[in-house]
Parts: structure tokens; sequence; C-alpha cells
């Protein structure tokens, strides 16, 4: 197990309720892509090697969540405009409820955008949802039977292409950022009951749509996002900040990942950048904790949507074209760049040394985590992915365009 994840682990401690094998909430365990389990499958299609194969109602691209022998995803029926919650048996794939959690107005989104991208995420006691009610952002808490714990609106939001706030969990709160075209800000509930435990202001009033990344770093606690043509780092007890960064761009999508005591960035729009930063800053940190810059990336080369994927040493990342970039971490020196299918919109995941890379078209793309190129293997699914995979219990769980599939048996 690698230092970070060991900071990790004692940040979070045990109140979040996950179990080894559990994929709880946006990017697994630790909100970076990787999982533990080492027996994970290699090779499938949308038949093969297929545990179950479930019809998802509705248009999402939020990724599914696991917890024990419970599934979690959302969904809009935009014909009603209701969001829903649905909880599936992890064994068989049956639904076992199926929830409205509002009914609204449908918002005006980006063409790979849907009215259900936030991922949930679980203690084990809970599941938390976050949706766009309106002109107001929208977060509620079930439990695993499908009854309502609480809702609350923590604030306004108003984005050209509409919501995508993955709420992430620490300690006894649930964190949502709301970064848009307006006042921004990031509010931390308390899971048990909704009530605001802390909420602050985001600088430039800017769109962006980045879940953020808890980790230990630099002897403390830190909670990083980009976003609002800055990056920052807080408090995620307090929210006070810590240090922050401007720029490099405007607008932000992919979460950050950190390995090798650095963070890793990549935007953005209207310009693309790679980025490696240093954790032990205080205040503004533009012109003295960044490490390396690869500055105004080709628009081919660059990832906007996709977030990066840390093993080894190396930080991985796919453009929303295609390529794939494998950088080392210390220097931010290119080890390799390779074209992975026609667009990708998912995020990688990382298990077991090997990397796993989902194209829109459906295909999976596994390659060595290794700073030399081999692909293990390609592996069609027969349907559109626009979600990032989870990985659980030797299982890897991909939402298509209209399934929700269970690879592994």
């Amino acid at each position: 197990m690698r230092p970070t994840v060991f900071l990790l682990l004692a940040v979070l401690g045990t109140a979040d309720g996950a179990r080894a094998g559990d994929w709880p909430g946006w990017r697994g365990p630790r909100g970076d892509g990787v999982s533990d389990e080492t027996n994970v499958p290699v090779r499938w299609t949308g038949t093969d090697n297929v545990a179950w194969k479930t019809p998802i109602p509705g248009k999402g691209h939020s990724s599914p969540i696991v917890h024990g022998d419970r599934v979690f995803v959302t969904t809009c029926l935009e014909e009603n405009g209701e969001r829903r919650l649905l909880c599936l048996d992890r064994r068989s794939g049956k639904v076992l409820w199926n929830r409205v959690v509002l009914t609204s107005k449908l918002e005006h989104v980006h063409r790979l955008n849907s009215r259900a991208s936030s991922t949930p995420a679980t203690d084990g006691t809970l599941v938390f949802v976050a949706f766009l009610d309106g002109a107001s952002a929208a977060v509620a808490a079930y439990d695993f039977d499908g009854q309502e714990a609480w809702r609350t609106s923590p604030g306004p939001f108003a984005s050209t292409h509409g919501f995508c706030s993955s709420p992430i969990l620490y300690k006894d709160t649930v964190i949502v950022n709301c970064d848009h075209d307006g006042d921004g800000y990031v509010v931390a509930l308390e899971r048990a009951t909704g009530a605001r435990r802390w909420k602050i202001d985001r600088p430039n009033k800017t769109r962006s749509y980045c879940a953020p990344l808890i980790v230990g770093a630099a002897g403390k606690t830190q909670m990083v996002l980009s976003g609002s043509k800055c990056v920052a780092s807080y408090d995620p007890d307090t929210g006070r900040q810590h240090w922050i960064l401007d720029g490099p761009t405007e607008q932000y999508v992919a979460s950050l990942v950190y390995l090798d005591d650095l963070f890793f960035l990549t935007t953005g729009f209207p310009e693309f950048h790679y980025m490696g930063i240093r954790p032990d800053g205080a205040g503004n940190v533009t012109k003295s904790h960044v490490l390396w810059h690869h500055a105004k990336v080709p628009a081919r080369e660059g990832s906007y949507v996709p977030s990066p994927v840390a093993q080894g040493h190396w930080f991985f990342v796919v453009s929303d074209q295609g390529l794939c970039n494998c950088f080392e971490a210390k220097s931010g020196a290119r080890k390799w760049l390779k074209q992975l299918g026609k667009h990708h919109s998912a995020s990688p995941v990382a298990a077991n040394g090997l990397l796993y890379f989902t194209a829109d078209d459906g295909v999976t793309w596994v390659l060595r985590a290794s700073d030399t190129f081999e692909v293990v293997s390609k592996n069609p699914l027969g349907e559109e992915v626009y979600a990032s995979p989870a990985v659980a219990r030797g299982q890897i769980f991909l939402r298509g365009e209209k399934h929700l599939f269970c690879v592994g048996k």
C-alpha cells in the first residue's frame, strides 16, 4: 500500500463505513481512481465474462457506487423531469428500489453532459445525492431501504453547461463543490441531518465541475480542487484556505491526484495545461510551488473532462480526443503518448498494476501501469459509455447509455 494511502486512511478514519473492496463514491475509496483489488477482470465483451446486465431507465453519466451487496446509481427521466436514485443487488443485478429524488424542469446542458452526472456517495448507512433543482443545488440523503433521511438546498447554482457536483465524504460531513456562474461556494453538511457545518466563498465566479480530493500532504489534511480560474487547498474541517494558485486557465472538470509529494493538475478551457504542484505552500503559491508545467498543450493532447490516475511513479491521463500521456511524477517528463480510441469522457481507474481507460464507444483499454506502453487487452461493451468505471469485490461496474453491466463472475 502506498504512503499516501496510509495518510488518507488516517485522515478519514473508519467513520465512512467503507469496507475493503467497496467503491463508495466518485473515483473510489480515496477519490483518486485507485482500487486495492487484485483479482480484477482483464477481458470481457458485452456478453462474455458478464455476471449481469440491467436496464437503467432514463439517462445519466454518473458512475455507479458499491457498498457490500448494494449498488447505487442515479438517472434522469427526461420525459417528465424526474431525477432518480436506484439501488441494485450486486449479486444478481435486480433493482431493489427506485426513488424519485426530485422533479424539476430540465436544465440546459452541454451535449456531453446529462441531468444526472453527479456520482452519489455512501458511508454504509446513508446514500448522498446531488442534483440541480431549478436555479438551486439540491443535496439529499437516503437510507439503504430507500427512505429519505433529509434534503437541503445549499445555495443557488447557474451554468450554461449544466450541473455536476459529486458529494465527497469526510469524517461526519458531506462536502459539495458549487463553482458556478455566480457567487460560487463549497459547503460541508452534517451527514446525519444535512445541517450546514461550514460554507466558504469561491473566487472568480466561473463555472467548473471538479470534485475535491482530500489527502494528507505536507503534514496536514488538505482538500484540493481546481476550478473558477484557480487551484486551491483548504482545511476540510473548517473550510479555511491553506494556499491558492492563480489559473492556469478558466474552467475545469477533472479532479486532481496526488503522488510522490505532488499534486497533478490537468485542465481545461480555453487552454490545456499539465502541472505538478508542491503541497507545502501557504498563501498565494503561483510563483513558488509549481515544480513543473506543460503550458498551452495542443487541444488534441490535453485532457479537459477525464481525470488522471497515478501509479508507480507516474501520472497517466487520457485526453478527450483519446491521446494517453504517461508523465514521470517528479520531473514531469513525458514517457509516452499513444492513441486510445477516438474520444474519452470517463476517467480511468487502476487496480493490480493495470490501468483501465474506457472510451465513449464502450471499448475499455487495459494497459500496464508502466513507463513503457503496453496494451494488455481491448474490451468492447457494445454500448456507449460516458460514466467512469467502479471496481469492487473482484468485479468492474460499467454504466452504459442504457444498461449497468457487472463484469466478472
